[in-house]
């Protein structure tokens, strides 16, 4: 079993930052992606960025140049630096994790965090 926690979500202005943590436990010697997503209200789960354990990362087009995924394999934590944040970020984000890195498919994600709210204001 793996599990996920998610932090740092809140209301913030359009243009202002925030930095998403997922603090990553139990058996992850085989969990290889780890990955953000997000889902707003009558909207379907969308893929954010992922992160192979190599440091390999990817990341969804509407989110280029704005956010960066990064991990910290000694504290066992993921992270989502979001910058230039627009109020179509409003969402709620989820960490995730997947055996391997096959793009950012929710149905690829075996563990799954509770979420954390964002919410972005004009």
């Amino acid at each position: 079993q793996v599990q996920l926690v998610e932090s740092g979500g809140g209301s913030v202005q359009a243009g202002r930052s925030l930095r998403l943590s997922c603090v990553v436990s139990g058996h992850t010697y085989n969990m290889n992606c780890m990955s953000w997503f997000r889902q707003a209200p009558g909207k379907e789960r969308e893929g954010v960025a992922l992160i192979a354990r190599s440091g390999g990362a990817a990341y969804a087009d509407s989110v280029k140049g704005r956010f960066t995924i990064s991990q910290d394999n000694a504290k066992n934590t993921l992270y989502l630096q979001m910058n230039s944040l627009k109020p179509e970020d409003t969402a709620m984000y989820y960490c995730a994790a997947a055996p391997s890195c096959g793009g950012l498919a929710w149905y690829r994600y075996n563990y799954w965090g509770q979420g954390t709210q964002v919410t972005v204001s004009s």
